[in-house]
């Protein structure tokens, strides 16, 4: 997949179908979508591009209103939703700076600027509730209107729904503000991740009572940047992390570990987002070459699973300590019903796929 900075680029394809919108999260609305474009696109024999904006349109007229409190928490970085894109089979993402010439673009001034002469677009492809331009003036009816005086052609995609609920990205955040990761995976598809580099923390971690017997390091913790001030979700989690190994942040070993999103209240409450991973335990081949202290600048995707507790200020080191000592027993708690509930379910499955089989081979003779 290739990604632009704006469409003044001549490696963008000359035509295109094309989607727009924001796409926090790439939830399962998103995937149909992207779905029903990759279609059409084959059945025209044109490239797919998703038209997509940075920062968040309600980022920047937060700011400009200097109320804060209007911009929305932000499921995704930039890299998550670069990724998801091309896990969905998107051939080119443009991410345009949403600014103020951007934002006070009159409808058709986008339409003529952006879609055809910028992105050359064939097949517009929208949601039902899309709006665009100035002051949110364009429509799914005004971008009919030009598609068919300036030759493109215009789908619109009604709401998706999972279990009687409008899948949207709204609904993602709420489910993770409330600490409802089950809802909010159902919603993406997938179990809520974050990805990112591990960088330098304030290495409080080694000061800290060990969190296993044997171990000198303490709670040595795994930092990724949350590029965002206001993440969809925080507090204390139960976690999977990918990509420690080297093996890619989709395959390879997969560790257990208790985490934290949010600002750290006790040691520094600064306003700065960070993820900090501490690993339950490190499997003796993976230890034997690389510790935590090794991990530095390695990409990693962090899996949150169960929320734990919301983010709280302590009076001092050693009732952290002992919260996070709450923690871990709490985390390895949830893994270990997770187990055994996936060793229950193990044989059921063998049955089911044994039956699935005989029945295959009866209709196979049948039809014979």
């Amino acid at each position: 997949m290739q990604v632009f900075r704006g469409f003044h680029h001549p490696g963008i394809a000359a035509q295109c179908a094309l989607t727009i919108g924001n796409f926090d999260g790439v939830h399962r609305g998103h995937q149909a979508m992207l779905a029903l474009l990759l279609s059409e696109a084959r059945h025209r024999g044109l490239p797919t591009c998703v038209l997509t904006f940075e920062p968040h349109p309600r980022d920047f007229f937060a700011r400009k209103l200097g109320k804060p409190e209007l911009a929305p928490a932000r499921i995704a970085t930039l890299r998550d939703k670069l990724q998801e894109l091309e896990r969905c089979g998107v051939d080119q993402v443009v991410v345009l700076r949403f600014d103020e010439a951007l934002a006070s673009l009159p409808a058709q001034d986008f339409i003529q600027q952006v879609l055809v002469d910028g992105l050359g677009a064939k097949y517009v492809l929208v949601g039902d509730d899309f709006r665009f331009g100035a002051k949110r003036q364009g429509d799914y009816a005004t971008l009919d209107a030009a598609g068919q005086r300036l030759g493109f052609d215009v789908a619109r995609m009604m709401s998706y729904e999972v279990h009687g609920l409008r899948v949207s990205s709204s609904a993602v955040r709420e489910a993770l503000a409330a600490g409802d990761m089950d809802g909010a995976a159902r919603l993406l598809g997938r179990p809520y991740a974050i990805s990112g580099h591990v960088i330098h923390g304030q290495k409080l971690g080694r000061q800290l009572a060990e969190s296993a017997p044997g171990r000198g390091d303490g709670f040595r913790t795994l930092n990724l940047k949350f590029d965002h001030d206001k993440p969809a979700a925080h507090g204390i989690f139960a976690v999977r992390v990918h990509g420690l190994d080297g093996e890619g942040v989709d395959g390879g070993l997969v560790l257990e570990g208790v985490a934290s999103l949010g600002v750290r209240p006790t040691v520094e409450d600064a306003g700065r987002v960070l993820l900090e991973v501490h690993a339950l335990d490190w499997p003796a081949p993976l230890a034997a070459r690389l510790g935590p202290a090794e991990a530095y600048g390695k990409l990693l995707r962090v899996e949150l699973l169960q929320k734990l507790r919301d983010e709280a200020r302590f009076d001092g080191l050693d009732s952290l300590t002992a919260a996070i000592r709450e923690d871990v027993r709490q985390a390895r708690a949830y893994f270990a019903r997770q187990a055994t509930a996936q060793a229950a379910a193990a044989p059921h499955a063998a049955s089911h796929a044994a039956s699935h089989a005989a029945i295959r081979r009866q209709t196979t003779r049948d039809r014979i």
